[in-house]
């Protein structure tokens, strides 16, 4: 079962996945403080090289599993053209609204 995006609990979350989902790369880019951090399977990467390649250009798209911490942290089926679809873990630091870190890895 999946959780309508709209149905996420944190706005910036919210709007994170919307963005993944839609391929809007502006609207990524908004909603993330401009010193934003992110890892991936416990690995510090560039924001803007990881999320080109792994989102933007190999289509990636988030169905939402599950969400706890007050919206913070997400299970997600991640799915792109580089590697299909995986049971991802998601978590997210949000400061006034802007995401400031974002950490994924499979699940």
């Amino acid at each position: 079962m999946t959780i309508a995006v709209a149905k996420l609990s944190d706005p910036a979350v919210r709007a994170f996945v919307a963005a993944v989902n839609s391929g809007d790369r502006t609207a990524f880019r908004d909603l993330l403080t401009p010193d934003a951090t992110m890892s991936d399977d416990g690995s510090d990467r560039d924001v803007d090289d990881w999320t080109e390649r792994e989102i933007f250009s190999s289509h990636g798209h988030m169905d939402v599993q599950s969400e706890s911490d007050g919206g913070h942290a997400l299970i997600a089926s991640y799915n792109n053209d580089t590697w299909g679809e995986m049971r991802t873990a998601w978590r997210f630091t949000v400061d006034h609204g802007k995401i400031s870190r974002f950490e994924t890895g499979q699940a």
